[in-house]
């Protein structure tokens, strides 16, 4: 691309291309002949009064958890928004790795003819993609809990086998009273207990809302078609 950074009007711009951060946005701005406008860091506020101002023209970004919410803001505003995974994006950065080389990388990502973009996820997908990945976090956090249980147990020698089925097993020894465990120790295994009981209903919950879910959802409803694929797993693909 060549560069003739200087004041240009909106309408001169036909690609804004913008590297997502959690404060301030490196925008690159491309004309109509590929030609680097400017490149310069905004502000959220400025960037939101950008694609509000900026007549339509071709809103690109590297796809990642952020780039839905500004693909729909951009997309709100008229823009037709592409979304670079950030593997056809690597490639064009030619020098340092730095905000403007991403910015002006993800230009160049945009512009190529063959070039495979994400679908902006509307709300109610990105929502779901959320629910998913806190029944994941909880599931992983009630894994440590149960683990953490047979760890302390065992070395009481209480042993049991791993995952949730077996949890009974830690359950009774705990209620066992004829058993040589310290108050203390049941005391603090009756609380993992409470704990794992908590996210165990949380869990169960989720699940159920994924799978009712992949019943009126289209993209999931062709997911769940493959062979061994349930709502949770379908959820993981989608989100």
């Amino acid at each position: 691309m060549n560069h003739v950074e200087g004041t240009k009007t909106t309408n001169q711009i036909g690609l804004l291309a913008i590297d997502l951060a959690k404060g301030s946005f490196q925008v690159c701005a491309v004309g109509p002949d590929r030609t680097v406008l400017y490149n310069r860091a905004l502000s959220r506020t400025r960037l939101a009064a950008l694609l509000a101002e900026q007549p339509a023209c071709v809103v690109a970004m590297e796809a990642c958890a952020t780039s839905h919410h500004w693909g729909r803001v951009a997309q709100g505003h008229g823009h037709e928004v592409r979304l670079v995974p950030a593997i056809y994006v690597k490639p064009f950065v030619k020098r340092q790795k730095n905000d403007r080389a991403d910015a002006e990388a993800i230009a160049e990502a945009a512009l190529r003819p063959k070039m495979r973009f994400a679908t902006v996820k509307d709300t109610e997908t990105q929502g779901r993609a959320v629910a998913f990945r806190t029944h994941q976090c909880l599931v992983r956090q009630r894994t440590q809990f149960i683990n953490s249980l047979r760890g302390h147990l065992a070395e009481f020698g209480v042993v049991a086998p791993k995952g949730p089925a077996n949890l009974n097993l830690l359950e009774n020894a705990l209620a066992d009273e004829a058993s040589d465990l310290p108050d203390t120790v049941r005391q603090m295994g009756m609380v993992y207990l409470e704990q794992i009981a908590r996210l165990t209903e949380v869990i169960e919950r989720l699940a159920d809302e994924l799978e009712a879910a992949s019943r009126t959802d289209t993209e999931l409803r062709r997911l769940c078609s493959i062979p061994d694929i349930g709502p949770v797993t379908a959820g993981a693909v989608a989100a």
